[in-house]
């Protein structure tokens, strides 16, 4: 006992050697795990993909032909390995890389168009993209940037938008201040910044030390999600989490806490945190950890598809049908169909003609956690999956959002549009004017200014765009609002909601656009189309339970807990049902692409990301 309690107290005063000790038991458990465990399926990457680059198909008949193959049940491929339920990036990702592995994939979207929220829609001569603004990471040869190449078979091509994609502004027009947030570099972001706040360097440099912390930390993050559960709570439980990883520490914190210690500039902490858009949760709930992510995400620039977003999918869907696949749309999935032991074997499509039942060992859900453990399963089973009991407990659905489209006479140039967003906030204190707006009334809200818009024109940002739609220019606004302001009108039907929604919808989008016009009032007497989407819009076409466009809360109170973390995983405790999507990691093209490929990792029992990093290597060599 002697000789015991000394080796216990030397472990406990020295808790590294502890941890190396811990970590060696699981790299021999590891071991005997890869032994005992199913056969690992093929290497999706082995090869590098490098094709001769296309010319970009413009003419619409043919892009249809891809992007909207109408479910026929004959059509359906026998012997399938999989099926996937929705087309999101997400779904497309997790389908693509099982093709790849030389699995037979069904992918079914119930919209009339393959691609999410990365499809475009034409009305009026106009197209609008719906959910893709910006992606970073795709202006060099970073490990997202060869998963798009290869799984699109490099013919998605990107434009590099400027360094200062993004402009703060603060304040109600005549009393503006303009922020440009300046990427290209870790040292160009510093430098705009002490530019526009000397007196903060202290401040700055204590943020790009965070930045760089989490930047190196997060791989921690995706290991929950990929380990087994018992080892997770067992490093939980003895607080060696910690050890192994600091982005915990980072991400249990909010935004607001830690800007707030930083420094006591309004006007730097609203730079330093404008962009919880592109997540939907104001500072003062959103995590910091996933937040200095995105910072990160977009630390190098940002880029935009060649051609629109609907080029994702365009050049994704024949990756997928070239091991014997298929992607259709107009196939409403109304059920995930378990056998009597309550294994996941297949999915009913709902038809006019009446259901459909396709069976696969695998079924693959892109629907979003609500979709699939609220509707789309028994309950009975869905229970038995840990996920379901976070829902509306740790868990919830994100924020809504009203969308603003409108087609514009001239072009880019003659119209003075720059491949430049607007984030516009009446003040700087962004979580106050956030909270304070969104739990007002829907009278109260349509009578109050907008707490935040983004604005963006997708005319600018493609130079293609005058070649396909010559002597055109298109506006998208986005703005967040709450919910129930338009739930009394979601069992009605679309474009029939009645008199009173419209002119809530109106009113909201007036009001959006009068706030563009602030900006660019040289678009006034410009305007050909004209449309508003609310959080019904969102349901209809996207099958987002409450509008949101973000799927889960992205809150502190979900990536800075573990054991949330690690429930939030691609296996399901359900025996053939598996999650993809932003739910699984986060929202954003990057994420949910993310949230695919361990996915795709957990159905063919193989790190499919280590096998990504090698053919990055490879990929650096050919060039």
């Amino acid at each position: 006992m002697g000789v015991f309690g000394q080796v216990l107290d030397q472990l406990l005063d020295h808790p590294r050697l502890l941890l190396a000790g811990f970590l060696l038991y699981v790299f021999i458990y590891a071991l005997s795990w890869f032994f005992s465990a199913p056969k690992p399926g093929p290497n999706p990457f082995k090869t590098l993909v490098k094709k001769p680059l296309k010319p970009l198909v413009t003419d619409q008949k043919l892009r249809d032909k891809v992007l909207k193959q109408g479910f026929q049940a004959k059509q359906v491929p026998q012997d399938l390995d999989a099926i996937v339920v929705g087309s999101g990036i997400g779904g497309l990702t997790a389908a693509g890389i099982l093709s790849k592995a030389g699995k037979k994939v069904l992918v079914l979207e119930q919209h009339d168009q393959a691609g999410g929220c990365c499809h475009t829609f034409i009305e009026q001569g106009f197209e609008f993209d719906v959910g893709v603004h910006y992606i970073g990471e795709m202006r060099s040869n970073t490990v997202a940037r060869v998963m798009v190449d290869q799984l699109t078979d490099g013919q998605l091509q990107w434009v590099d938008l400027i360094d200062e994609f993004d402009l703060l502004s603060l304040g109600e027009p005549g009393k503006r201040r303009s922020i440009p947030f300046r990427t290209g570099s870790a040292n160009a972001l510093r430098a705009g910044l002490l530019e526009k706040f000397p007196k903060e360097e202290a401040a700055i440099d204590k943020f790009m030390a965070m930045l760089k912390d989490v930047r190196l930390n997060m791989k921690g993050m995706l290991m929950v999600k990929v380990m087994p559960k018992w080892i997770v709570r067992l490093l939980i439980a003895t607080g060696l989490i910690n050890l192994m990883t600091r982005y915990f520490k980072y991400a249990r914190r909010t935004v607001q806490e830690v800007l707030d210690e930083l420094t006591d500039d309004g006007d730097l902490k609203a730079i330093l945190s404008y962009s919880f858009g592109d997540y939907g949760v104001e500072p003062s709930r959103s995590s910091f950890g996933l937040h200095a992510a995105l910072v990160n995400h977009y630390l190098y620039g940002a880029s935009y598809p060649k051609g629109g977003a609907s080029e994702i999918a365009f050049h994704m869907i024949p990756v997928i049908e070239r091991n014997g696949g298929r992607v259709f749309v107009r196939a409403p999935v109304s059920q995930i169909i378990t056998d009597p032991y309550g294994k996941a074997i297949g999915v009913r499509v709902d038809r006019a003609s009446g259901p459909v039942d396709i069976t696969a060992p695998l079924v693959i859900s892109d629907t979003g956690a609500m979709n699939t453990f609220a509707k789309l399963l028994p309950q009975e089973i869905a229970r038995k999956s840990s996920i379901t009991r976070l829902l509306g407990n740790k868990l919830e659905s994100g924020t809504a959002c009203m969308s603003l489209f409108v087609g514009l006479k001239g072009t880019a140039e003659e119209l003075d549009l720059k491949p430049q967003h607007i984030w516009s906030y009446p003040s700087n204190d962004l979580s106050g004017i956030t909270t304070d707006y969104l739990e007002k009334s829907v009278d109260e809200a349509v009578n109050s200014d907008l707490p935040m818009i983004f604005i963006t024109f997708p005319s600018a940002k493609d130079p293609t765009f005058n070649e396909r739609y010559p002597g055109m220019s298109v506006c998208t606004a986005v703005s967040l609002c709450n919910w129930k302001w338009f739930s009394e009108w979601e069992k009605e039907r679309v474009k029939k909601r009645g008199e009173d929604y419209e002119a809530i919808k109106m009113a909201i989008g007036r009001k959006m656009w009068d706030h563009v016009l602030t900006y660019y009032p040289q678009l006034e007497d410009r305007v050909e189309y004209f449309e508003v989407a609310t959080p019904l819009s969102n349901k209809y076409y996207i099958a987002s339970p409450k509008g949101e466009i973000y799927g889960l809360d992205h809150t502190a109170k979900r990536f800075g807990n573990p054991e949330t973390v690690m429930h939030l995983r691609s296996e399901t405790g359900i025996p053939g049902l598996f999650l993809t999507g932003q739910d699984v990691v986060c929202c954003g093209f990057v994420g949910a692409m993310m949230g695919g490929l361990l996915c795709a990792s957990t159905a063919l029992h193989r790190n499919v990301y280590e096998d990504l990093v090698k053919l990055r290597k490879e990929a650096a060599k050919s060039k």
